[in-house]
């Protein structure tokens, strides 16, 4: 981003929701570093003819996402110019903390087993699938990646629900639960849906797409299965929803300023070792297919949160499941930092 004078053009910018000294968190536009409140741009877009939507919370502005972003980027201009205005009220964004973006979603969908490493390396983790008893570990990857081609080609995602009530800020603290044996980490890409979406094409489906957020799906890899009713499968509540254990943030970025959601890369870092490194260009499924799949059963409403899956790297792949003590930090190409210290539970 261009350093914010009076001179500059209209820089990218992103939207959140912060506070300070304890105060009702407020949503904010983020440039360079620096805050500005939307009820101080709301006065100028009021003068200028924009009806926005909603309370002007961030999920209020979705529900009309063109017309608030349209709003929001003539708000920014020194009036009369295309340069951004420097006497708006603007605060450092350090000065703030920093909430997630979203305080309360629409539905969050979850879609599994989506990175094409992080597949194969569960293949191999589990011995392979069965025929291939007798295969070099070589020859099981191959097996993999061509399974992994052929679910691209023909096959179907897999998603599934996650509470909202998981949801903490970027800087915020994971509260590990005292009974989970094996908690884990997932970060991943959210796609922040921007108007109504049913039965949308592919070719289509990035229209829909409001912004991009960052988040950690983080997982009680030891509640995912129930031996007690193994008919049913996976536990995704229990394993998926404890408080805290969906970081959000630390802004939304609006699409625009996203050019290619699958040349992204996400990494993760426990306690300043690389445990995440990968591009998004490994989904086995992008996020327009997912948004096809996901709307040709559902209606997607603006403020929809979808989690696209985690690249391979996490814990349970490297032998090292998250403790009381270890600082989570992650980072997506254009979509900040969030670092979270992880406690137990009292």
């Amino acid at each position: 981003m261009k350093t914010m004078t009076k001179t500059s053009t209209t820089p990218t910018f992103a939207l959140g929701r912060f506070s300070i000294a304890g105060s009702a968190p407020f949503p904010g536009v983020v440039v360079d570093g620096r805050v500005v409140a939307i009820e101080a741009l709301a006065s100028k877009w009021r003068t200028q003819g924009y009806k926005i939507a909603g309370d002007a919370m961030v999920q209020g502005l979705l529900e009309d996402w063109d017309t608030a972003l349209a709003a929001i980027e003539a708000a920014l201009h020194a009036e009369g110019t295309q340069s951004v205005d420097a006497d708006l009220p603007w605060t450092p964004v350090s000065a703030l903390h920093v909430h997630s973006p979203l305080a309360h979603p629409g539905t969050i969908y979850c879609s599994g087993a989506n990175y094409r490493k992080h597949v194969i390396d569960i293949i191999l983790a589990g011995g392979g699938e069965p025929g291939t008893e007798h295969f070099t570990m070589e020859q099981r990857r191959a097996h993999g990646e061509q399974l992994m081609n052929e679910r691209a080609a023909h096959g179907k995602p897999f998603v599934f629900f996650k509470s909202a009530s998981a949801i903490v800020g970027p800087y915020d603290t994971v509260i590990l639960p005292k009974t989970v044996e094996k908690p884990d980490w997932e970060l991943e890409l959210g796609v922040v849906i921007g108007k109504p979406a049913r039965r949308v094409s592919r070719a289509e489906a990035l229209d829909y797409v409001g912004g991009y957020v960052m988040l950690n799906d983080i997982t009680s890899r030891d509640l995912v299965n129930r031996p007690d009713v193994p008919m049913m499968g996976m536990d995704w509540m229990a394993s998926k929803s404890s408080p805290t254990f969906l970081p959000l943030g630390p802004y939304l970025v609006p699409a625009r300023f996203v050019d290619d959601p699958q040349d992204l890369h996400i990494t993760l870092k426990l306690n300043g070792q690389v445990m995440q490194d990968e591009s998004t260009a490994d989904m086995i499924f992008d996020v327009a297919r997912l948004i096809e799949f996901i709307s040709s059963h559902v209606q997607l409403l603006p403020g929809d949160l979808i989690a696209t899956g985690s690249p391979a790297g996490n814990g349970i792949r490297h032998g090292r499941l998250l403790r009381p003590g270890d600082v989570m930090e992650g980072s997506i190409t254009g979509l900040g930092i969030q670092r979270n210290p992880c406690i137990a539970e009292n």
